[in-house]
């Protein structure tokens, strides 16, 4: 269940979208400080993201889910972003350098599928960036957001989902501290709502922030050799050489 792309764009040109996107852009760029000459592709709705690195990498693509639907990115220069299914990308394996996941895995019908995908985009040594709400947080627990919709994790379970799918967590960070409150009064304490909440470690924070790589060789399971089994035979009277036709018969 994907959010419609019109209302994605609404939310991050109001109010309390501008604050999301201040504080999850920190927490984004804290994990990727320097992507020069990377190539990097975005799924869900990345692009409020995608911005902080368009003119260091390479090459900057978003792709939006067709559940979803696509708006032109950058709305001034020729177009970077396309429509596609969630698990199956225009690109060819090892294609990009980094995958930026917003609005994405808690959306996805099969969430599995979508970071198999993600795992073939990638190069050997490729990282995942996803931006995911967090079940315990607040924007997970309203719909006046994107936030509080699809389905929330936890940190375990981001981590067991990684792990299923051939990734290594190695990083993680928080953002969102602040109540998903939209009044113009409140917003103007964001910064210290998400200043007190990074300082305590507090466990409501909005969305997880999570890093990982890529496993390139991965654990293959065991399998039992199958065996040809040979049908059991039940031992019949055979007559001697020497008995007669009668013999034989009775």
């Amino acid at each position: 269940m994907f959010i419609d792309v019109v209302d994605l764009r609404n939310f991050y040109s109001q109010g309390l979208g501008i604050v999301a996107r201040r504080f999850i852009g920190r927490g984004v760029r804290a994990r990727w400080n320097n992507l020069a000459g990377l190539r990097i592709a975005g799924i869900g709705y990345a692009t409020p993201y995608l911005g902080l690195f368009r003119e260091e990498a390479e090459r900057c693509l978003a792709f939006m889910p067709a559940s979803q639907g696509v708006v032109k990115w950058p709305s001034s220069r020729p177009a970077l972003a396309a429509l596609v299914e969630a698990d199956q990308w225009p690109l060819t394996d090892s294609a990009v350098d980094r995958v930026l996941l917003v609005h994405a895995l808690e959306m996805a019908d099969d969430p599995v599928a979508l970071l198999r995908e993600v795992w073939r985009v990638l190069t050997p040594n490729g990282r995942l960036l996803a931006v995911v709400p967090n079940r315990r947080g607040l924007w997970a627990r309203t719909d006046t957001t994107p936030f509080g919709y699809g389905r929330p994790y936890s940190r375990a379970q981001i981590t067991a989902i990684l792990r299923d799918t051939w990734f290594t967590p190695n990083g993680w960070g928080e953002a969102l501290y602040v109540p998903p409150v939209a009044r113009g009064w409140f917003l103007r304490s964001a910064v210290a709502w998400e200043r007190a909440g990074s300082t305590i470690s507090a466990p409501f924070a909005g969305v997880h922030i999570v890093e990982a790589t890529k496993q390139v060789y991965r654990a293959i399971p065991a399998r039992r050799e199958k065996r040809e089994l040979v049908p059991g035979l039940k031992p019949v009277l055979a007559p001697s050489p020497g008995a007669t036709a009668r013999e034989q018969s009775s």
